[in-house]
């Protein structure tokens, strides 16, 4: 499964498999990024060496996570997304975040380049949708 062909499911496996599994984070992050990938989220740019330095501490962090995936879309070498994750931490407490991304695959359908805007949610507007 790359992010080409299951985009979808890259948005929602990939976190849980680099915040919470025991499984080497580089490993994970090859899975679905080329060596040369690069994050820009929220105008910080995030290399390789800098995204495995993020998961390691993230992993003592999380207790759980799950995500929720409002527009998923691929378009040639394109993608585009628009999901929320939602953290529950170790130490109690849950932090949510809605998150728009933007990307520029690889050949073989790895993500090559991603940028995202973020903002955090209160936890309780998952549970209590705004009426409408």
């Amino acid at each position: 499964m790359t992010p080409r062909s299951d985009l979808t499911s890259y948005l929602i496996h990939y976190p849980q498999e680099a915040g919470l599994s025991d499984e080497d984070p580089a490993t994970v992050l090859d899975r679905y990024h080329t060596t040369d990938y690069e994050l820009v989220n929220d105008g910080v740019l995030l290399d390789r060496k800098r995204l495995l330095e993020h998961i390691r501490p993230a992993r003592r962090r999380a207790a759980g996570l799950r995500v929720e995936v409002q527009q998923a879309l691929v378009d040639g070498d394109q993608v585009a997304a628009r999901y929320r994750l939602v953290a529950e931490l170790s130490k109690g407490g849950t932090i949510t975040t809605e998150i728009y991304m933007f990307g520029e695959l690889a050949a073989d359908g790895r993500l090559r380049r991603a940028v995202q805007a973020t903002r955090t949610l209160p936890s309780a507007s998952l549970h209590n949708p705004p009426a409408g």
